[in-house]
């Protein structure tokens, strides 16, 4: 059985640098406002998540017809089209085509799906630079760390931070921390990187079977770079992010950017159809479990996910023990739904790491029932025997005691009396998770049963 994450110790790491934990904290909940902003400014919000939400069912549940449009539109257009059926399929067919190419040097716009088939450090292991056009992913990419948010990778990180790591990295100043600085030190860093690539790799927002074209939306145009600027184009797009038609990118752009960030649109919507006039455009489709979700009553709604993050930035659990403590190419709530269906066993803490209050589920354009299948994957944990030994008894007897009023009551009058009379080193010990950091909760007067035996009007 793999070894599990840990992301309770990752998040307790976190949490003990305060200035990062409170920063983080405000930022990203700074975004859930500003989504919710965004909405009240849309009325027909709720109609655009249903129209989504369907237009999503339909397309996974019609996906081979899809796919198989896509391609044919694709090929139509003058794109290669490949397959690839797992992540080390997808970095072997890449590897290939980038070395037909004789391609040396690559620069890439911010591609989930890449990170999660582990892309860059495959093509570095076989000789190909790989430099990140987005500012978070480069910053991350420097400080050799994953993204710790699907849209705003190095949201972690103080400004100080990025400060110390440019110094280190690229030699600027150290005591020089202003935004604008560091963001045109890195530009004049990458910029004669990506001036003279071999080839530009990016994902995909949306790939419409329509057209056979796809749509790449970032916020500083770096995916115009890689598909612009070097001769050979390659895009990674998992199977769900097709849709059936271009007039439904409509809906889905309007929804994107405002769950992301509280903006109308993003700042470049690029549309591209086929390879630029001198250029070869490749593209890979890219299965990696998603057939297998596809395939479970419980999970495959998950396949929906736009990536915008919102219930990233609406989470509890993640504002404050941040996205690197997931352990996993996905964090968040989205994180803890997707984790497990790669590797159960490595993920199987995941479902816990989760406060189920259902935010994610309310703020999730396409309406993912997020909540529910992160419930959902705590019983296939328990179902599987991969509990913790800890996890495994205290479960077992609360179910007994929750399952007995009377031996219900009595644990009440028990911990009553123990919260009124143990001394505090009793109560406050490495036994009691709940109060390392809070107090226990003061024990009421009078319990509601209580209350209602004595006031209860029998008819």
């Amino acid at each position: 059985m793999t070894r599990p994450v840990d992301p309770e110790g990752r998040a307790a790491r976190f949490i003990a640098l305060e200035m990062h934990e409170s920063t983080h904290d405000r930022l990203v909940w700074g975004m859930r406002h500003n989504r919710d902003k965004a909405v009240a400014g849309v009325p027909e919000w709720e109609d655009l998540r249903e129209l989504a939400s369907r237009i999503k069912d339909h397309t996974l549940t019609h996906l081979d017809h899809y796919l198989e449009e896509f391609e044919a539109n694709a090929i139509r257009l003058g794109t290669h089209v490949h397959w690839a059926r797992d992540a080390e399929e997808h970095n072997a067919v890449v590897y290939d085509v980038l070395a037909a190419h004789r391609v040396k040097s690559l620069i890439k716009s911010k591609s989930m799906l890449q990170e999660e088939c582990g892309m860059t450090p495959y093509l570095q292991k076989r000789g190909i630079e790989v430099t990140e056009s987005d500012l978070g992913e480069r910053i991350q990419q420097l400080a050799d760390e994953p993204p710790s948010h699907i849209v705003v990778p190095a949201i972690h990180k103080l400004r100080t931070d990025v400060a110390a790591l440019f110094a280190e990295k690229i030699g600027t100043d150290p005591k020089d921390s202003d935004p604008h600085d560091l963001a045109e030190a890195m530009r004049q860093n990458a910029r004669p990187k990506f001036m003279a690539a071999d080839a530009g790799m990016t994902g995909a927002n949306f790939a419409v079977a329509e057209t056979g074209g796809f749509v790449v939306c970032t916020n500083e145009g770096n995916a115009d770079i890689g598909a612009a600027v070097p001769p050979l184009h390659v895009a990674s797009i998992g199977i769900e992010k097709l849709i059936p038609r271009a007039r439904d990118l409509g809906i889905f752009i309007r929804m994107l950017s405002r769950s992301a960030l509280g903006s109308p649109i993003t700042q470049y919507t690029s549309h591209f159809h086929g390879p630029r006039r001198g250029g070869e455009l490749h593209v890979v489709l890219v299965d990696n479990t998603r057939s297998d979700r596809l395939g479970s009553p419980d999970f495959w709604h998950v396949l929906k996910c736009i990536r915008c993050g919102a219930c990233m930035n609406t989470c509890p659990v993640y504002r404050r023990g941040g996205g690197l403590s997931y352990g996993a190419t996905y964090s968040g709530p989205i994180g803890v739904i997707l984790g497990p269906g790669f590797d159960l066993s490595k993920y199987r803490e995941l479902p816990f790491h989760s406060s189920l209050c259902g935010s994610c589920t309310e703020v999730c354009p396409v309406k993912i029932d997020i909540s529910d299948q992160i419930y959902k994957w705590r019983r296939v944990v328990a179902a599987k025997g991969m509990l913790p030994l800890a996890k495994r008894v205290g479960m077992s007897a609360l179910g007994a005691t929750l399952a007995h009023p009377s031996l219900f009551h009595a644990a009440e009058a028990t911990g009553e009396w123990a919260l009124a009379h143990l001394p505090r080193f009793l109560l406050y010990n490495p036994l009691n998770p709940w109060g390392k950091r809070r107090e226990l909760p003061a024990v009421p007067k009078q319990t509601f049963r209580q209350w209602y035996l004595e006031n209860r009007r029998t008819s």
